[in-house]
């Protein structure tokens, strides 16, 4: 019994010890593991089918596409654009398929799909100021979604100390372009961390 206990206190040191290790960095380069679907589903039935792959890809880039393009507008002091791109990613969420996840992740994704959903219909609709107070929950649920999905894309996770008590976002640039204040504070942020 003590040696178990040994065996179990030696572990939770270790594992302290690793993650202040690799937490170290302040600006942290995270892979989104894993970024490719194949690695991550082996037992599903389209695994052997490209086309089912690059279906599922084009899916997740239409995600990322659509959220960039409201930050992108948000950036400009654009409205139409932000509503427009809203729009686009209602259809994109409406359009992707959990089922290729497990259960959990499956679970997961449902619920981001349907906070980001609702997110993505008020930038639709509304004002600019109303469209960036829906950017930053937006934000988070693009970000959590990335982190089960993966993306092949380089994203830089942005942020800006100041809007609404520090806000971030999501950017396939390393150049900060703040979205919350586009013109008028449009270099205000840092970037928090890399990923993939």
């Amino acid at each position: 019994m003590t040696t178990v206990k040994t065996v179990i206190y030696t572990s939770a040191i270790v594992l302290t010890a690793l993650i202040c290790i690799s937490c170290k960095d302040g600006t942290k380069k995270v892979a989104a593991v894993p970024m490719g679907n194949e690695m991550h589903h082996e037992d599903r039935n389209d695994m052997g089918n490209p086309a089912n792959n690059d279906a599922r890809d084009s899916r997740t880039t239409a995600i990322l596409d659509g959220y960039l393009s409201i930050k992108n507008a948000l950036v400009a002091d654009n409205t139409d654009e932000a509503a427009e791109a809203g729009g686009k990613l209602v259809a994109a969420l409406d359009n992707f398929d959990v089922s290729a996840y497990s259960s959990s992740e499956q679970t997961q994704l449902k619920d981001i799909i349907v906070d980001a959903k609702e997110q993505a219909e008020h930038i639709s609709e509304s004002p600019m100021e109303h469209q960036r107070e829906h950017l930053k929950t937006l934000s988070t649920d693009v970000t959590d979604m990335v982190a089960i999905i993966g993306t092949d894309k380089k994203l830089y996770e942005q942020f800006c100390p100041m809007y609404e008590n520090g806000s971030t976002w999501l950017s396939a640039s390393n150049e900060v372009k703040n979205p919350y204040y586009g013109s008028k504070m449009v270099d205000c942020g840092k970037i928090q961390q890399e990923i993939n």
